[in-house]
């Protein structure tokens, strides 16, 4: 964090059957093809109990606690399928991100083109089945032994991000180790990483460009997703990378002036 001169704790993913202290949906409607499909799905109810697990996440970096998501406190249809914590998707995702229905007056959020094309994303980043109850974000520093975080997530600008991106093409020695596939806000803090960990890909993902989510992100502010695995040899590596040289000294000045220019955002 020194070196790189941020001056906000990153945090970790992790899964538990424990709810911590923090910030999640309250309960509400729960999100299933079956019950889709049974047209049980009380989408009023849905709307109005809506809540981002981005927006937690906002909430939880400002008093440094932890979110969660859970398949009964969901808030969200598409965050809870991107936690892991139901499949498949929902029908009504598809339409929902892409074209919408019209006759049904959703006008769709139109991301993607097609509902082709956002059925073919769902299928590709269908995250590995959360291993209990609770999908939990919190602060690295609140870890100890007996949970270790599956991701560890930097809310960072550009600067700092240029030297988490350098660091990670210098520990894998893979030009192609960090990527930005079309995702919802969540996925690439989640479901992305374990995604590519899953295929035996070690890569870091590039995020932040969900619109839908922007509002709750700083102003010019990224996300960028590591494994664990990927982190600890980022680790091990950082003492003999470019973050030691000349070229980042000229960065890390521009590091501090950014904190300068937005410490009120």
């Amino acid at each position: 964090m020194e070196l790189l001169g941020h001056d906000e704790e990153p945090f970790g993913v992790y899964y538990d059957d424990a709810k911590p202290d923090g910030f999640g949906p309250k309960p509400g409607e729960i999100f299933s093809r079956e019950r889709e499909r049974a047209g049980q799905i009380d989408w009023q109810n849905a709307h109005k109990t809506f809540s981002c697990i981005l927006g937690n996440i906002w909430l939880a970096r400002k008093k440094k606690k932890a979110a969660w998501i859970s398949h009964e406190e969901c808030g969200c249809m598409g965050g809870g399928f991107y936690a892991g914590l139901y499949r498949p998707y929902l029908e009504t995702n598809i339409f929902y991100v892409s074209t919408g229905i019209p006759e049904a007056n959703m006008e769709g959020e139109h991301y993607l083109p097609s509902t082709d094309s956002m059925r073919a994303f769902m299928d590709n980043v269908m995250p590995p089945e959360a291993p209990k109850k609770y999908c939990i974000f919190k602060p690295l520093d609140q870890f100890n032994d007996a949970a270790r975080p599956l991701v560890i997530n930097f809310f960072a600008r550009p600067e700092v991000i240029s030297g988490l991106y350098s660091l990670t093409m210098y520990a894998t020695g893979d030009f192609n180790s960090v990527v930005t596939p079309f995702a919802a806000a969540c996925s690439y803090l989640v479901s992305w990483p374990l995604v590519y960990q899953q295929r035996g890909e070690e890569k870091a993902v590039l995020g932040g460009f969900d619109l839908s989510a922007r509002k709750f992100m700083k102003t010019d502010e990224l996300t960028f997703a590591v494994p664990l695995p990927l982190y600890r040899k980022m680790l091990e590596v950082v003492e003999t990378s470019a973050l030691t040289r000349h070229a980042w000294n000229g960065v890390r000045k521009k590091v501090n002036r950014s904190i300068v220019t937005w410490k009120k955002d």
